[in-house]
């Protein structure tokens, strides 16, 4: 038979019932072969559970439109952030980490850059962009010289106070700790309040957080990340315990405050029984709920020290690196650059309500119609100081929370505590 022949009986073939249902089967098997050589990248993404639902249904979607050939995988973490970094920590210890994107607290950048966990970006941004960030957020970010991570927004320690209290008695915000003692003294007495200044006293990380603040605004620090010198056996140290332990002796402080963590506070002080706060941008948006009884009565400013100078606000907030061992480094940045994006982290904020790193963000028309208060939020992270940027971070906050909390619940005397958390802090640093 020839060729031609051949050919002519295959169509006539095709036209039949049976030939048909294999052509359109045939056109089905060419287009799952096209589509599966040209699936898309699948990027490993880890953050907490409460984090995850926001990020899906709004910047990840929103990426994943624009960018058809990329696909990220969000995988919900425990809410607790030290356990989160425990996940991360033993992923790239045991080598093939399945992360890619990797989405790091402040505090983890210095111990996953040390870990070689990390590809540097340096080369990838340029100054005039960065400098688009607040400069602590993109310092927090640097590590020897080089960039491992870039802002995805920020979060810092703030002094929250009763506006409509310290005007109807006369008082000016407070601008240094003597003030703080003074109105607080003042507005108990005259049964304003129950209590005048609420702080985070248990052993954990957001009494190290809330420690730095007290510390930088006694003129004192915890660990120099240049000479690696230790601090926290200073006379300034004991000044700032002598000011923590002063707010309960004299009762300006509940006796329980060294039990307190962030959402123990934030609930006394919403329910109109302090006047004053030290917490997080989160306690905002919940103070001036609808049914809040503090709703449009409250101040905000950064934590105050010894003099009007010297008050400082603990740096927070959360970016995004590159994992050394992702397959995907290219696609890893393309998503970064879009996430800390300008558009994109103003949708960002405007529905979940979270801190910008943008600067530009602080003072946009959109933001500041919702949230008012964002250029003095501003004033506070450009003041902002961090916690030591050492690989042994976790290590020394362990040992400075344990020691604070013998000294502020009298099981061992300020200096006795702060001598062996100096000590430890040492041997731990050589």
């Amino acid at each position: 038979m020839t060729i031609h022949k051949c050919q002519h009986k295959i169509v006539q073939k095709l036209k039949s019932p049976i030939g048909i249902f294999f052509a359109v089967l045939l056109g089905i098997i060419l287009s799952i072969q096209q589509v599966l050589s040209q699936q898309a990248v699948v990027l490993n993404l880890l953050m907490t559970a409460p984090d995850a639902q926001p990020w899906k249904t709004g910047i990840v979607k929103d990426f994943e439109a624009k960018n058809p050939g990329i696909r990220i995988n969000v995988i919900e973490g425990p809410n607790a952030t030290n356990l989160l970094e425990d996940l991360y920590t033993s992923a790239f210890i045991l080598g093939d980490s399945p992360y890619d994107i990797v989405n790091m607290d402040v505090i983890w950048t210095p111990k996953f850059a040390a870990g070689g966990w990390l590809r540097d970006l340096s080369d990838r941004i340029t100054p005039e962009e960065l400098a688009a960030f607040s400069p602590k957020d993109v310092e927090a970010g640097i590590i020897e010289g080089k960039l491992y991570r870039i802002p995805m927004r920020s979060d810092v320690g703030v002094l929250y106070y009763r506006e409509d209290l310290l005007k109807q008695q006369g008082f000016q915000p407070p601008e240094t700790i003597a003030d703080l003692l003074k109105i607080s003294q003042a507005l108990k007495k005259q049964g304003k309040t129950n209590w005048g200044y609420l702080w985070q006293g248990r052993q954990y990380e957001g009494a190290a957080a809330m420690f730095v603040e007290v510390l930088e605004g006694f003129g004192g620090f915890w660990v120099n990340p240049k000479t690696l010198e230790v601090g926290l056996d200073r006379p300034e140290t004991l000044k700032a315990i002598a000011f923590l332990k002063q707010t309960t002796q004299s009762g300006i402080s509940p006796p329980g405050v060294t039990t307190y963590i962030e959402e123990d506070t934030r609930r006394i002080f919403q329910s109109g029984q302090a006047a004053f706060l030290r917490s997080w941008p989160y306690v905002w948006p919940l103070a001036n709920a609808k049914d809040s009884p503090i709703k449009g009565k409250i101040g905000i400013k950064s934590m105050v020290g010894i003099d009007p100078k010297s008050g400082a606000a603990c740096l927070g907030g959360w970016g995004l690196g590159i994992a050394k061992s992702s397959k995907h480094p290219e696609e890893a940045w393309k998503a970064i650059k879009y996430f800390t994006s300008e558009e994109a982290q103003r949708r960002f904020i405007l529905n979940a309500g979270f801190v910008p790193s943008r600067r530009a963000l602080f003072t946009d028309p959109e933001i500041l119609a919702k949230y008012p208060h964002y250029p003095k939020l501003l004033e506070i992270v450009e003041k902002a100081v961090l916690r030591p940027p050492i690989a042994q971070y976790a290590q020394a906050s362990d040992i400075l929370q344990r020691y604070l909390s013998a000294a502020l619940t009298n099981s061992m005397t300020p200096e006795s505590a702060m001598k062996a958390a100096a000590n430890e802090t040492r041997r731990l640093l050589k």
